[in-house]
């Protein structure tokens, strides 16, 4: 497969670059007393602490089943409905050109490995069909249809299949392989989501990293913390972006056509470090990992590697929590919802499990003016922590796809249900 001569520089680089094991307690107090930075983002000043200012925890949720007719709670003006349950994990959905709905069933454990198509033929936000559409692929998430071709990314990668418009059936002795991927990755960083530019000529790939800091080798990191652009049939690979720990949704700002993309940032530098966000990429940008985060703040772990990348690294725009999991990403780009959502960004926040209390388990929505973030973010839907103190809950907002009825679909992977999100007439 050929590289790109960016891809290459980077090679080299990580050649001659290693991650060191966990700080000793000396170098913990030393990083402590370099103190606070202060950084300007695309929503005003924000001021992060010194690493390792609190203890790493380690908090993960357990689940709770929903209690009979309990729904997630969205703002007054707005109505909560189950569109689909008893899912196997949802985990991504697609909206075809002709209104079919396609929907990624995977996950770590257990992974059902299958899409799920639901058609809705009178356009009342209610499927009249449910159909397996595909089965047997390995973690799927990212779909998308170009031309004649139906475009799954699993883990392992990016597969293209004979299609036709309305088939229920994916035609998966006729696939192929066009894009070899890096499979998994640390803490579940195995997703891989794919978005089409607008004349169909470009794919984007987003490829997680395989580690939280580069601690496994660099070598080991090829390809992997970066946004990737493809020609439809695999070929032209290069990298569009780097640095970008977890890129996982992926959408265009309506105004300017610019792409953006929700981070999951790195763990186990306390309960306030580091922020995770949505930013827009700039094409050939780098944005610090595993050097830095937040531009050129170093990360201890790595003090005094990959200087070059450091010094070019691009403060992301808009931070939306700490250890927070933000995974989903859509710009709404419909009129049914009041005006003051237009055009602005809802973030599928799956949750935390490095951090003391739990952050994120639920839906943002960062407000746009002109193209660019007019105020920090809003809790859009709540309502998923069942019992804070004992860290259960009854699902976890994955992906948040804009419905062409101008409704807002929720995948809850862990609660297996899909949420449908409609202002209220």
């Amino acid at each position: 497969m050929k590289r790109s001569i960016f891809t290459l520089s980077l090679l080299s680089i990580f050649a001659f670059t290693s991650c060191k094991k966990e700080p000793s307690k000396e170098e913990k107090q030393e990083a402590k007393a370099e103190g606070s930075t202060t950084v300007k983002t695309a929503i005003g000043d924000i001021t992060l602490p010194a690493p390792f200012e609190t203890e790493s925890v380690t908090k993960r949720n357990g689940m709770k089943d929903w209690p009979e007719g309990q729904t997630p709670k969205a703002p007054a003006g707005f109505t909560v409905t189950k569109f689909a349950g008893d899912l196997k994990n949802p985990r991504n959905t697609y909206v075809a050109p002709n209104g079919d709905i396609f929907v990624a069933e995977s996950g770590t454990a257990g992974s059902a490995d299958q899409i799920t198509l639901f058609r809705d033929k009178d356009k009342d936000g209610t499927f009249e069909s449910r159909i397996i559409f595909a089965e047997k692929l390995n973690q799927p998430y990212g779909l998308l249809i170009l031309k004649d071709y139906f475009y799954v990314a699993n883990t392992d990668g990016l597969y293209r299949y004979p299609y036709k418009t309305g088939e229920t059936k994916l035609q998966s002795a006729r696939g192929q392989k066009i894009v070899e991927l890096p499979a998994g990755g640390y803490n579940n960083h195995w997703t891989r989501n794919l978005l089409a530019n607008a004349d169909g000529s470009k794919i984007y790939i987003s490829v997680g990293s395989g580690s939280n800091v580069g601690e496994h080798g660099m070598e080991n990191e090829v390809r992997r913390a970066n946004i990737l652009e493809v020609n439809p049939d695999g070929s032209g690979e290069r990298i569009y972006a780097s640095g970008l720990r977890n890129p996982v949704g992926m959408d265009w700002n309506p105004a300017n056509k610019q792409l953006w993309t929700a981070v999951n940032e790195r763990d186990e530098l306390g309960d306030e470090l580091v922020p995770d966000y949505i930013t827009s990429v700039k094409e050939g940008g780098f944005y610090g990992w595993p050097y830095s985060y937040y531009g050129q703040i170093e990360d201890p772990r790595m003090k005094g590697k990959g200087k070059d990348l450091v010094a070019k690294a691009i403060v992301p725009d808009v931070p939306v929590g700490n250890h927070t999991a933000s995974l989903g990403l859509a710009f709404y780009n419909k009129t049914a919802f009041p005006a003051e959502y237009r055009n602005g960004v809802f973030v599928g926040q799956h949750g935390s499990w490095n951090r003391s209390v739990l952050s994120g388990y639920k839906v943002l929505f960062v407000p746009f003016k002109n193209g660019k973030p007019s105020g920090p973010p809003q809790d859009f839907l709540t309502g998923f922590i069942a019992d804070e103190k004992k860290a259960q809950a009854y699902g976890r907002p994955v992906d948040v796809t804009v419905m062409n009825d101008g409704s807002l679909l929720v995948n809850d992977d862990s609660g297996n249900t899909l949420w449908r999100v409609a202002a209220t007439k």
